[in-house]
């Protein structure tokens, strides 16, 4: 029994003085902190997730996102279309005006993201929208 309790203390050493590094470093800079924690995840087979900044927002028109249709007007409905040209090319005016136009490739863009099809541009449509406008290689359809 005495050999058993000694196999499990000896496994149980490395874990804990892996992860030590990490707890040490966090009351260091946060670079060495970042830096130091992805290592101790490293050796614990851990997915690691490090913060970075984003690019800058392709479309500034506001920061704005209301659910918006048909008959919709105003600076978020700019910010759409304008996220609408970088994601699809759907080459609309940024007019501010959320008319057949703007409603039509707000459907394609949709349909193209393989979200629901409703020609609104709400929570899941404004989010699809920011990320394919910002990401590299756009237009995607």
């Amino acid at each position: 029994m005495r050999r058993v309790l000694t196999a499990v203390a000896a496994l149980a050493l490395p874990i804990s003085l892996a992860a030590a590094p990490a707890v040490a470093a966090s009351h260091g800079n946060s670079a060495t902190a970042a830096v130091t924690s992805a290592q101790a995840a490293h050796t614990l087979n851990r997915p690691t997730t490090l913060v970075t900044q984003g690019p800058d927002d392709v479309c500034n028109y506001t920061d704005s996102r209301p659910n918006l249709r048909l008959g919709s007007s105003g600076a978020a409905v700019q910010q759409a279309q304008c996220y609408l040209n970088q994601a699809i090319g759907a080459g609309l005016d940024e007019d501010g005006d959320f008319g057949r136009v703007t409603q039509s490739a707000t459907q394609r863009f949709q349909r193209c993201a393989d979200i629901v099809v409703d020609g609104r541009i709400g929570a899941q449509t404004w989010s699809f929208l920011s990320f394919w406008a910002n990401a590299p290689g756009t237009p995607f359809c």
